[in-house]
């Protein structure tokens, strides 16, 4: 299916997290495919903001939700996670080291982000109030960026300002959707029965418990982790490495997960220089901390870490869309989803400042050649037809020249 086929041509060329593949996704979703409109786009990233997991993933899953139903949506989540995933996997077999190749890979990014902020300030702000939203968002998302919680409160907030005006109504009828309540029933379950399948095992002192622990970990990080893998990474340093140096936890748990901190920095290095999710990094994870067990051990190590940390995001994002959908008929949510919008575009404005932010830059050689980069690519995606996966190739390819100049 020709769906499918983007979507795999994407999983392999979407740099940059969550904020670079809202940049490719509407070049991609949008502007060629014409699979989703968008304020489509928009309403789907907002609502995944709000949730907590993979965002990127679940906006893609909700792409392919509207394109062909659940059974569409979920090959959708396979083929965007699965190349990442087996990439991390293989990085926990032989570990590398990110080379040159990736040098203009972070300000291609910033560029395609520039873009999709671009075209969204086009539909989303209108108006004194949203403009006034906007300006407030990318403030406050850039002196708090790293804050997990600051945006999901920016976005109720912003849903809060436009509703203190009634003037703007609901202009069309929604029609309905099904709600699947068996999702967050099996959301539910396993996340139970996971919990209870750890404890038990360790009160139990089971000598292959391993496994069990590493699925209740990643499940729970799926669950619970707002605010994408600037959050991931630290709730997984806690659990996999600050932990099992405990001796006092040590010798309550003799067999805990131990995560050395050379492989868990090798691995988070490693997740940002890959296309795809940045959730993958769970299966580089599972396979690391089940490495001493051997082969077969390392590969059910991986493939636990990959679906542990992505099918509670799966199920979040199937139960609750079509809820926020079915709201939308009400006037109240429908003039939020203009604050909402409206943050979201100074959500994309400040990740841009702040990636910025970030370069290491030696000289104003530096400088100049980044912010060409970035330049470049929003010329590109506005006015060329060239696909996502040609001008992420064109940039490694020239990142690949560069390092026998």
């Amino acid at each position: 299916m020709a769906f499918l086929r983007a979507v795999f041509l994407h999983s392999i060329s979407a740099f940059g997290g969550p904020t670079g593949h809202f940049g490719m996704m509407m070049k991609t979703f949008v502007y060629r495919r014409k699979d989703v409109t968008e304020q489509e786009l928009l309403d789907y990233s907002a609502f995944c903001q709000l949730l907590p997991g993979a965002s990127s993933t679940q906006t893609l899953t909700l792409i392919g939700y509207k394109r062909g139903g659940v059974v569409l949506a979920m090959l959708t989540l396979i083929i965007w996670t699965l190349p990442a995933c087996i990439l991390m996997s293989l990085f926990s077999f032989f570990p590398l080291r990110t080379t040159g190749i990736f040098r203009f890979i972070g300000p291609m990014t910033i560029g395609f982000l520039a873009f999709a902020a671009q075209r969204a300030f086009r539909v989303s702000i209108k108006n004194t109030i949203t403009r006034i939203i906007l300006v407030v968002s990318t403030i406050t998302t850039f002196l708090l960026f790293r804050w997990p919680w600051v945006f999901p409160i920016l976005l109720v907030c912003g849903g809060v300002v436009t509703n203190l005006s009634s003037r703007r109504i609901p202009q069309v009828e929604v029609l309905p959707k099904k709600i699947k309540w068996g999702n967050i029933w099996l959301f539910a379950i396993i996340f139970l029965l996971a919990g209870a399948s750890s404890e038990l095992a360790r009160k139990n002192n089971w000598p292959n418990r391993r496994p069990v622990n590493l699925f209740e970990n990643t499940y729970r990080f799926g669950s619970l982790v707002f605010g994408g893998g600037n959050v991931l990474m630290p709730m997984m340093y806690e659990q996999f490495v600050a932990r099992s140096q405990s001796q006092q936890l040590i010798q309550r748990n003799p067999h805990i997960i131990r995560i050395e901190k050379t492989d868990f920095y090798s691995g988070w290095g490693m997740v940002r220089a890959i296309p795809g999710p940045v959730f993958s990094i769970a299966a580089y994870m599972g396979g690391i901390a089940i490495k001493d067990k051997g082969t077969a051990w390392q590969i059910l190590g991986c493939f636990i870490g990959a679906t542990g940390i992505f099918l509670p995001s799966a199920l979040l994002v199937l139960f609750f869309y079509p809820i926020w959908h079915n709201l939308k008929k009400y006037a109240t949510v429908y003039r939020a989803l203009e604050g909402i919008n409206s943050v979201v575009v100074g959500i994309m404005i400040a990740a841009a400042f702040y990636m910025m932010k970030d370069f290491q830059l030696a000289s104003w050689r530096d400088i100049a050649l980044n912010l060409g980069v970035i330049g470049v690519t929003w010329l590109l995606l506005l006015f060329s037809k060239l696909p996502s996966p040609l001008i992420v190739l064109l940039w490694l390819g020239l990142g690949w020249a560069s390092l026998n100049l």
